[in-house]
């Protein structure tokens, strides 16, 4: 494959995208394609990676062909919610895809495209990153030979910490990952605890280097405001803080929503007024944003931007039943992913947390105290995270330099992944 197709691959991924091939009948009894592909956890969500050049060659470029194949692998659509015919787990932490490649950028080793697979809808959203699935990318590279010990000696040692230079296509922003090493392999098993993992497992070191959305014209606040009056016709009015940093996000205290900031998957999951009502908030904070022109557009742009809530501390029992204490965090956070809450906390999100606890006057930093915080450890429904971001003000416009955190990552299975040979169109 040449590199013009690389590049093509990397450059123009930011449409949200639909499926649309037609399925060939007479295909349909052929044998099923067989695609090398990697299951891999990372933080909290879990993907199917690829090597770019690993794809069928119809889906080695952007467009329907890739979608479908993507769609395919994870069992979307799927009307029943579950995606039993295919790879994902019926959840947005488990609906992902990841595509890797030779970076095509000066200064970066590799090239990290990730694509948000719609469980009960044909589409695939390429519109933003995942931080969970960040910390896997490396390792990833590493265990595939895009670099190793032989070819970067001087970024990969046999043991220690290797240095990755990650270019993440969708957003157009660099990465650095710190992958642990050992007898010249990627050490996947360890002792870091991470909440919302079951099982301990080897430490991945993320720098999100100046993560603030360069769609926003520079700006982190793409309205030039720490808070705004966000409204929402037929549902209210509400102080929030839109932010562009990691992913966008539109932040809004707990108690304007009539909640505590203490609540679980199934309070929120299982109401489905509530869900319409965030959504409805979603769209209309995109709109404000200046994500999408119409507010119709939010439903083929569900990844971004997420909506959270934030609270005071307070002391609640997590998902996994260990008691989370007041005193040990600085403020409480719930976020939804495609729209449901998510169990833990989606790392995209957690840098905008992070960046927007180190500023005061947003409504992050108000539920934490007011404080500019360098470092804040926050609250979720599985438990706990601490997140790190540099912030200055600089002409008279916030920016941030670099968020960081730690998590953790490991292949689950490795092989090929199967799809009907209908999937793609004929060759």
């Amino acid at each position: 494959m040449s590199n013009d197709t690389t590049t093509q691959n990397v450059t123009t991924p930011n449409a949200t995208t639909s499926a649309a091939t037609t399925p060939d009948v007479s295909r349909r009894y052929q044998p099923q394609l067989r695609v090398n592909a990697t299951y891999m956890r990372g933080g909290t969500s879990k993907g199917v990676f690829f090597l770019l050049k690993d794809l069928p060659p119809a889906a080695q470029v952007p467009g329907p062909a890739r979608d479908a194949l993507l769609l395919r692998v994870i069992g979307s659509p799927d009307p029943y919610g579950k995606q039993i015919d295919g790879m994902g787990g019926a959840t947005s932490s488990t609906s992902k895809t990841v595509i890797i490649s030779q970076s095509q950028q000066p200064d970066h080793d590799i090239d990290y495209l990730f694509g948000q697979v719609a469980i009960d809808k044909a589409f695939v959203d390429w519109s933003g990153n995942c931080g969970n699935l960040s910390a896997a990318v490396g390792a990833f590279a590493i265990s595939q030979g895009l670099l190793s010990p032989q070819t970067h000696p001087t970024q990969v040692p046999m043991d220690g910490w290797a240095t990755v230079r990650i270019w993440q296509a969708n957003i157009k922003k660099t990465i650095i990952a710190r992958v642990p090493m050992r007898d010249g392999l990627v050490q996947e098993c360890g002792d870091f605890e991470l909440d919302g993992v079951t099982f301990p497992a080897a430490e991945v070191q993320l720098d999100f280097i100046e993560p603030a959305d360069d769609d926003a014209g520079g700006s982190m606040f793409p309205t030039g405001n720490l808070v705004d009056m966000l409204e929402v016709p037929g549902i209210g009015c509400f102080n929030a803080t839109l932010i562009n940093a990691g992913i966008p996000t539109i932040f809004i205290a707990a108690t304007e929503l009539g909640y505590t900031g203490t609540e679980l998957q199934d309070d929120i999951n299982n109401d489905a007024a509530a869900l319409a009502r965030f959504e409805t908030i979603r769209a209309y904070g995109a709109l404000k944003m200046g994500l999408i022109q119409h507010i119709d557009e939010a439903k083929q742009r569900q990844h971004t931007p997420k909506i959270a809530f934030v609270a005071a501390p307070k002391d609640y029992v997590a998902s996994s039943g260990a008691m989370v204490l007041a005193q040990d965090v600085q403020l409480l956070v719930r976020a939804l992913s495609m729209g449901k809450l998510h169990h833990a906390m989606m790392g995209t999100c957690a840098v905008a947390i992070g960046t927007a606890a180190a500023i005061p006057g947003t409504v992050v930093s108000q539920a934490a105290g007011g404080d500019a915080l360098d470092v804040v450890r926050f609250g979720h429904p599985s438990g706990t995270l601490r997140v790190g971001a540099a912030a200055a003000l600089v002409d008279g416009q916030w920016q941030v330099t670099k968020a960081s955190m730690s998590r953790s990552a490991r292949v689950l299975m490795e092989g090929v992944v199967r799809v009907p040979a209908d999937t793609l169109p004929a060759a």
